[in-house]
């Protein structure tokens, strides 16, 4: 049945008219056009009940996290702030400064009273300690530190930052400045300076996203569809990451990701969708139930698995024992699953009720029922002539670019990490200037009393310890004390890494060292424990996966071992910019001289997804090709004709998404942006669009051949409409 000639649709048989039987998918594409009230009714609901948490998602989630759960330096704080006033990596400390003249007399002494009442009033607060001669007050008496204990889990204790820092630095005045600092005002300072930047990014992306979202779709009303799919994701996750919150405490940076990713990934299960169903529909002239059912079964299963395989990726980074990354994983996760569950039931009806008015302000070269594009095509065809030659120039290009990899360092974030003027940094320097270089990152040492004097021995002696206090006996009343050790160089100095290991050996079996640069070493230590494992998983899950999908063997190994490829390459790039600070000018941010120890495992991890993302589109297009036809050739050029125009528009989006999140903010955004949009830029269309192409050209019919015991096992999974 087509239209008529007055251009309106066709009345739409019911379900049992169709002239084949879908396939699940296809079956619930249909459900959902004949219950369209009802679909509609639950997604306003979903929309609206979370949505109405949403606002709440900027206060209410974690500013902390960053911790290797069960590591000596977690134990460490945890009896610092049970036992010992408080004086835990989680302390505030707020530096007071005299340009004109001693702290302690005048409008100095003056400030400290005030601060010190100011911060008796808050519940989070527990014992506060005044300035001390030669251990928090400087010797030239202009630099002190009021040590505000922790009464609250570090989250609890980011949030506490974010209440008291404006009305302690508003005391500044007459000569005096105050500047709060210590591990819980960088991490308030820091998220707040990263969620500026995302929400500058945000701004700057959503148009440039709706640009090419419409030059894809060659009309405005086809273009928007995404956006508004993904928006309706986004609110549903962020009301859901605020009900989990209550019962376990999710990072800021789940959000974040989150919303990066489901908009990069929602326009992409979208474009897939709305591609296959104008070709369905204005193309093969089939009625709307049918265009519907048919791109189900076709473009949506390819949706569902690539959405399957990002959920996969992701879940590997679980693994690692550490409540942010945990979040984060999570937070993206959910995103994810919002944006694919609107995408498989939310889409098709929305596509079923527009139907014509898809094509509503189109441009006016567009042909809205093409889905083999011509261009696509004759490039498939080129490949498939010198496979040799396009597959070496793209294979050079990768391992080019993947070659300084070999040089990467990492560490955790450092100070610089903040903007110049941030508080937290201010009275970083203003500690190290008055005290030395290791200052602001003092060593906490908690021991039974018993063995106060042993180490105190060994922390005189270590070279890497510019002094030690007197042990402090526990508040609490418990046989022990903390010994407060400063060491030698700065905080993110490779160094103290070394120092921390020689006092982890020489001193006694009761000592537990910690502080909150003994907390990111620690955590350093996991990571590199762990990623080897997580990358080794999310590649065991990716070739399974694939394999479940494909039924052939061979092209699942190679398209999940491509995938590498354009991975290594960001990180190749990743280490020319932020380790040597090539383009630090240009980008704005000051070279730590390596990259962040979280992003090779949490990259990796998104990276892989974004990968696999766009080797189930062209894949699924190949296979659907290969059982039609049988035919290697066909299956190669019509998998690039049918789906290289997708995975060209779904690129230059994630590109355009990526990098916008590089132009503003703290540096961890900026690696983001820059690691994630290079690797996009590869993976679809140097990986995606050549090499793989290439490998199917290549292995030829070899790509889909199955041995009968596979077959067997593995349950059939077609994605041919018959």
């Amino acid at each position: 049945m087509t239209s008529t000639a007055t251009g309106r649709p066709p009345v739409h048989p019911p379900t049992d008219d169709l002239p084949w039987r879908p396939g699940p998918l296809g079956r619930l594409g249909v459900w959902v056009t004949e219950h369209a009230r009802l679909t509609m009714v639950v997604w306003l609901l979903i929309i609206a009940g979370l949505g109405a948490f949403a606002p709440q998602v900027e206060h209410n989630l974690s500013g902390a996290g960053w911790q290797a759960d069960g590591s000596e330096s977690v134990a460490a704080r945890e009896l610092a702030q049970e036992s010992f006033g408080g004086n835990a990596s989680s302390a505030i400390q707020v530096v007071v400064h005299s340009t004109e003249g001693p702290v302690t007399e005048g409008a100095g002494a003056e400030i400290l009273a005030e601060a010190t009442a100011l911060l008796e009033e808050d519940s989070r607060i527990a014992q506060i300690v005044q300035p001390v001669p030669g251990a928090t007050l400087s010797e030239d008496g202009t630099t002190a530190i009021l040590l505000a204990g922790a009464d609250a889990d570090p989250n609890d204790m980011v949030r506490a930052a974010n209440d008291l820092k404006g009305p302690l630095a508003d005391m500044s005045r007459d000569g005096v400045e105050v500047n709060p600092t210590g591990a819980s005002l960088l991490w308030s300072d820091f998220n707040e300076a990263n969620l500026d930047a995302m929400l500058k990014s945000e701004m700057v992306s959503w148009p440039v996203t709706l640009a090419i979202l419409v030059l894809a779709f060659g009309a405005l009303v086809a273009a928007g569809l995404p956006l508004i799919l993904t928006l309706a994701g986004l609110v549903a996750s962020a009301g859901s990451l605020v009900l989990i919150n209550e019962l376990v405490p999710v990072s800021i940076w789940a959000m974040n990701f989150a919303m990066m990713f489901a908009l990069a990934l929602g326009i992409d299960y979208a474009l897939f969708l709305v591609v296959r169903f104008r070709a369905a529909r204005m193309g093969h002239h089939e009625t709307a139930r049918e265009a519907v059912a048919e791109t189900m079964d076709t473009a949506g299963k390819a949706v569902l698995l690539s959405g399957a395989t990002v959920l996969i990726s992701l879940s590997a980074v679980m693994l690692v024992p550490s409540p942010s990354f945990r979040s984060m994983a999570g937070g993206i996760m959910l995103s994810v699953v919002f944006v694919l569950a609107a995408t498989l039931t939310l889409l098709p009806l929305v596509l079923f009720k527009l139907d014509y008015k898809i094509n509503k302000l189109s441009l006016p070269w567009v042909h809205t029922g093409e889905h083999r594009s011509p261009r696509f095509a004759a490039w498939g065809e080129r490949l498939w002539k010198r496979p040799v030659v396009w597959g070496l120039a793209s294979l050079v290009v990768l391992l080019a670019l993947a070659a300084p990899i070999f040089g990467l360092k990492t560490a955790m974030p450092s100070i610089k990490v903040l903007p110049e003027e941030a508080s937290a940094r201010v009275g970083y320097d203003q500690v190290q200037d008055a005290f030395g270089d290791g200052a602001p990152g003092t060593l906490t040492i908690v021991m039974n009393a018993s063995d106060a004097d042993a180490a105190t021995a060994v922390l005189n002696a270590d070279e890497g310890i510019a002094g030690a206090m007197p042990p402090m006996p526990a508040s609490d009343g418990t046989d022990s004390v903390m010994i407060q050790a400063v060491p030698t160089v700065d905080p993110s100095d490779p160094q103290l890494g070394e120092t921390v290991d020689r006092l982890r050996a020489d001193l006694p079996d009761s000592a537990l060292v910690g502080g909150a640069p003994v907390e990111n070493l620690d955590l350093k230590t996991q990571l590199d424990d762990s990623t080897p494992i997580v990358i080794g998983v999310i590649l065991a899950l990716g070739f399974l996966l694939l394999l479940f999908a494909l039924q052939a063997p061979l092209i699942a190994l190679l398209g999940t071992l491509a995938s590498l490829l354009s991975t290594a390459a960001a990180f190749g790039v990743a280490r020319l910019v932020f380790q040597e600070g090539i383009g630090a000018d240009l980008l704005g941010f000051e070279s730590q001289g390596f990259l962040d120890a979280w992003a090779p495992v949490f990259f990796f991890a998104m990276i892989f997804a974004i990968a696999m993302d766009y080797t189930v589109f062209l894949l699924a297009s190949a296979k659907e090709h290969w059982e039609h036809s049988g035919d290697a050739k066909e299956a190669m050029v019509g998998s690039l004709a049918h789906s290289g125009r997708v995975i060209f528009a779904a690129g230059a989006v994630m590109v355009a998404v990526f990098f916008t999140f590089a132009l503003s903010g703290p540096l961890p955004p900026k690696e983001m942006g820059i690691v994630l949009g290079v690797a996009v830029l590869l993976d679809a269309f140097l990986v995606r669009l050549v090499l793989l192409p290439v490998m199917l050209r290549l292995t030829g019919a070899a790509a889909w051949y199955s041995p009968a015991w596979l077959t067997r096992i593995l349950p059939s999974v077609r994605f041919s409409h018959d």
